[in-house]
């Protein structure tokens, strides 16, 4: 069994959140697990399936019509406008599926890290904080407060420059009975001149280690076009943005 390394696409916000969704929904080998690496036709920003529109609408930023969707899976809102972003789909029966949500962050992030550091980047990943209550994460997880932005502030094993602190990627995570679904985006200009090809397949080579399986070229699985437009039509309704 292989990670099944897919073809880049790029699609509009709505698009490039259903077909996501529908990797981990539809994909018709339920046991290989996928991942890829997708580009945005517009400037973008996404934000987590809990996050209040009213929030998220505050602090865009006011320069711009922005392709906006609301995410499957949780965190706060990412600017995609110089971003890198990946989909990694882990069916059930895989180990980094069964851990818990702060193990399968922590795990991926390792990979990702130890892939910018081979680019030159002083990578690491942000400590747990020692004592007290996760307030940022509580605010993050509401889009009750700045910490809803994603690359504005860390959360503990969001990796970051080692010397300056500051954030270099951050994820979300959905769980649900088909298996796992984490959707990462690093932010380039924290990261800094590398060569993305190279980083793409180190990246994707260490995480078909960390599942345990090989890493393989694949061509797009079977999935019906006309439920991927569906899906991407709802995802860009007025009723799924603004449904919080």
């Amino acid at each position: 069994m292989n990670l099944g390394i897919l073809p880049v696409r790029t699609g509009s916000a709505a698009e490039n959140m259903a077909l996501d969704f529908l990797l981990l929904q539809r994909h018709p080998d339920p046991g290989a697990p996928l991942f890829r690496h997708y580009r945005w036709r517009s400037p973008a920003f996404t934000f987590g399936y809990s996050q209040k529109i009213s929030f998220v609408r505050s602090r865009l930023p006011g320069d711009g019509a922005w392709d906006i969707c609301r995410r499957p899976t949780g965190g706060g809102i990412v600017d995609h406008r110089d971003d890198w972003t990946f989909a990694l789909v882990v069916p059930r029966g895989h180990v980094l599926e069964e851990v818990r949500a702060a193990e399968s962050y922590r795990a991926v992030h390792d990979c990702l890290a130890a892939s910018l550091r081979a680019q030159g980047v002083e990578a690491a990943l942000k400590p747990a904080a020692v004592a007290g209550p996760p307030v940022a994460a509580v605010a993050a997880a509401s889009g009750a407060g700045p910490a809803g932005v994603c690359f504005e502030s860390a959360e503990p094993s969001d990796v970051i420059h080692a010397r300056s602190g500051a954030k270099i990627a951050g994820a979300a995570q959905k769980r649900n009975k088909r298996g796992l679904l984490f959707q990462g985006s690093i932010w380039r200009p924290a990261a800094g001149a590398i060569d993305w090809d190279a980083f793409h397949d180190d990246f994707a080579a260490r995480l078909a280690a960390l599942i345990g399986v090989g890493a393989a070229r694949v061509p797009w699985p079977e999935i019906s076009e006309e439920e991927a437009e569906g899906l991407a039509e709802r995802y860009a309704s007025p009723e799924w943005i603004g449904s919080r």
